[in-house]
C-alpha cells in the first residue's frame, strides 16, 4: 500500500517539493528561527496560505490581520472537509489527520482514487491516510530543503520573491475563467484600487476584506441574478 500510493503522489511530488522549496528560501530572509518554518510546514500545510503568511509578517501585520487573512483565503477547506466527511466518518483517529492534510491536490486524488477504485473499508483508509501523508512529506522536504538554501548557501532571493505575486495571480485568473459570474473579481479588484488610496497601509487588508464581505452581503441578488 506504502509503495503504491507512492507512485500515486508522485506528480504531486513533482509540484510540492519546488514550490515548498520557494516558501523556504522566502521564509529565510525573514531571519525567524528554522523550526518555525518546519513547525508552519507542519501544521499550516497550505501553500497559498503559507506563502501569504510571509508577505504579512514581513509587512509586520498584527495577529488578527494574520489570522482573518487565513481564514479567508483557506474558506474553501472547509468545503473540502464536509464534501469528504461521509467518506471517512467510519475511519479511525486517522480521519483527523486526513482532515488536517486535505490540500487542493490530495483532496483530488483522494476522490479519484474513490471513483475509480471499489477497495474495501480498510484499503480505502489506508490509502486515504499514505496519500495524505506522502503529500505531507513532500512539502515538509520542500519547506526545510529551501531554508536550508536560503540559510546556509547564500542564496539571495530575488526573483524567488515574485512566486508570491505569481501564485496569487494565477489564482485568481484560474477562479476568474472557470467562474460564469465575474461579477465578484471585478468588485474585489475595484475595491482593491480604491482601498489603496483612502486606506491606511497597515490596516489596508483588513479593511478591504471587510468592506468586501460588507458589499457582498448587501449586494448579493444583484451580484448573483443581475438585478
Amino acid at each position: 500500500m506504502i509503495y503504491k500510493t507512492f507512485f500515486q503522489t508522485l506528480p504531486v511530488c513533482m509540484g510540492y517539493i519546488p514550490l515548498g522549496i520557494a516558501f523556504g528560501i522566502l521564509f529565510s530572509q525573514l531571519n525567524i528561527a528554522w523550526y518555525y518554518g518546519f513547525l508552519t510546514a507542519t501544521f499550516i500545510f497550505t501553500g497559498a496560505g503559507q506563502f501569504l503568511l510571509i508577505s504579512l509578517l514581513s509587512s509586520h501585520s498584527g495577529y488578527f490581520e494574520i489570522a482573518l487573512a487565513s481564514f479567508v483565503l483557506n474558506t474553501r477547506h472547509l468545503f473540502y472537509s464536509l464534501s469528504i466527511t461521509e467518506e471517512i466518518k467510519s475511519f479511525g483517529l486517522g480521519k483527523y489527520y486526513i482532515l488536517l492534510g486535505l490540500t487542493d491536490e490530495t483532496f483530488a486524488l483522494l476522490k479519484t482514487l474513490k471513483y475509480t477504485n471499489s477497495l474495501p473499508q480498510e484499503q480505502l483508509e489506508k490509502s486515504y491516510l499514505c496519500i495524505t501523508l506522502w503529500n505531507h512529506l513532500y512539502w515538509i522536504v520542500g519547506c526545510m530543503t529551501g531554508i536550508f538554501i536560503g540559510e546556509n548557501l547564500g542564496f539571495t532571493p530575488e526573483g524567488i520573491k515574485f512566486t508570491l505575486t505569481a501564485l496569487f495571480s494565477v489564482l485568481t485568473l484560474a477562479l476568474l475563467k472557470n467562474s460564469p459570474n465575474k461579477k465578484p473579481f471585478y468588485l474585489g479588484l475595484g475595491l482593491g484600487i480604491l482601498g489603496l488610496a483612502i486606506f491606511p497601509q497597515k490596516y489596508f487588508l483588513f479593511l478591504s476584506i471587510l468592506c468586501g464581505i460588507f458589499i457582498l452581503l448587501i449586494g448579493k441578488k444583484w451580484i448573483e441574478y443581475g438585478k
